[in-house]
């Protein structure tokens, strides 16, 4: 899980391919869920609010720039 603070000392480039990894992440898992693989699904949650978390940074640094 990412902390908040981290996150916010990064770049809008850095957020992006954050954002981008955890989507793919996220697929991954929903995949795994289908195929009955999965095996840490708490992991789901995780990612669905981190990218929550780094979505509304980057609207705010859009918003605020």
């Amino acid at each position: 899980m990412a902390k908040i603070a981290d996150l916010r000392s990064q770049t809008a480039d850095q957020l992006s391919d954050e954002l981008l990894k955890l989507k793919k992440e996220q697929f991954n898992l929903r995949f795994q869920a289908a195929t009955g693989q999965m095996e840490k699904t708490h992991r789901v949650g995780e990612v669905r609010k981190d990218i929550a978390r780094i979505s509304t940074l980057l609207r705010e640094k859009r918003v605020n720039a």
